[in-house]
């Protein structure tokens, strides 16, 4: 299959190297100068579990795919959630009507997005448990195992949706397919919705934030806003098992001691963050609604507030 990665971060050059690695055609897509110029020059230079891998795969600019005149049977979406407009817009020309998008970021609402630009039942949506960290242009550390769940938008989308999973699993991506795939959405949300901005407001790990006494009492509040919006949507969140898997991260042999995602973009790197699509995608959805979501309200107005404080671009 021709496979282009839509942001070939962390995440993206994983799944870009495995489907590499298993045969497949695959070619990346991403707008960091220094991260091209590094895999053009050196190859995608991986730690994969602690053996170092480089593969040498095409990797194009935006506005170099469209001037190459590529054309894919599938895009999987793993830019940034705030990133992921802009990107299709960009790459509109190369998609066509037998072009499918697998959209695996985090967050709520990226359909909305994707709509625009690729018919509904050309889309897949999925989520991945898969780690990966960026340690430099071009290099990527690559531990451990993971999965990936994933189902069609529409039925018509089916059939391909099941090719994707055989392919998928060739590359020992160990996917999933799913019935519910929604349900994982909103799970995983759930998990972003207290992690990501609760370490990134407190400046602490995982671990650090679980260990404090206010800690319960906040994350119990934030996924029982989610949860009330998911209800809306057809979606009943067990409140408890997901409050659980939340508190079972705190542990320093899981992930306690990893600082989430947007902590590295925000604290480290002084870049934007997700948040809209995450607790601020649940604030929207309570105004539409009429419900109150105060928490999320007020979480996605600090990180924004610490956005401004840092110059984040």
């Amino acid at each position: 299959m021709k496979i282009a990665i839509a942001g070939a971060g962390a995440m993206g050059s994983r799944i870009g190297l495995m489907l590499h690695q298993s045969g497949n055609e695959v070619v990346l897509i991403d707008r960091w100068p220094a991260h091209i110029e590094a895999i053009r020059t050196n190859g995608l230079i991986a730690d994969f579990n602690g053996k170092e891998v480089v593969a040498k795969l095409p990797i194009y600019s935006p506005k170099e795919i469209i001037e190459s005149n590529e054309h894919v049977d599938l895009i999987v979406a793993l830019t940034k959630a705030n990133q992921l407009d802009d990107m299709f817009r960009s790459i509109q020309s190369i998609i066509t009507e037998n072009t499918y998008v697998l959209c695996l970021l985090n967050g709520l609402g990226h359909e909305d997005v994707l709509e625009k630009y690729v018919p509904k039942k050309n889309i897949l949506f999925g989520i991945t448990m898969w780690t990966a960290g960026l340690a430099g242009p071009g290099k990527v550390t690559l531990l451990g195992d993971g999965e990936i769940e994933l189902e069609n938008l529409e039925p018509e989308g089916e059939a391909f949706t099941k090719k994707v999973v055989e392919v998928f699993q060739e590359a020992r991506l160990n996917p999933i397919y799913s019935h519910n795939v929604r349900y994982s959405i909103w799970r995983k949300a759930c998990v972003n919705g207290t992690l990501n901005g609760l370490c990134t407001i407190l400046d602490c790990n995982i671990a650090e934030l679980g260990a404090q006494k206010a800690a319960e009492g906040m994350v119990r509040t934030i996924v029982s806003e989610f949860a009330s919006i998911a209800a809306i949507e057809g979606i009943t969140l067990d409140q408890e098992e997901v409050y659980q898997h939340i508190a079972s991260t705190y542990d320093p042999d899981n992930i306690g001691l990893h600082y989430p995602s947007m902590y590295q973009d925000l604290i480290k790197n002084h870049r934007l963050t997700e948040i809209d699509y995450i607790n601020g995608a649940v604030w929207r959805k309570g105004q539409k609604y009429d419900i109150a979501t105060p928490y999320c309200a007020f979480l996605t107005q600090l990180v924004h507030a610490k956005e401004g404080i840092l110059g984040a671009e």
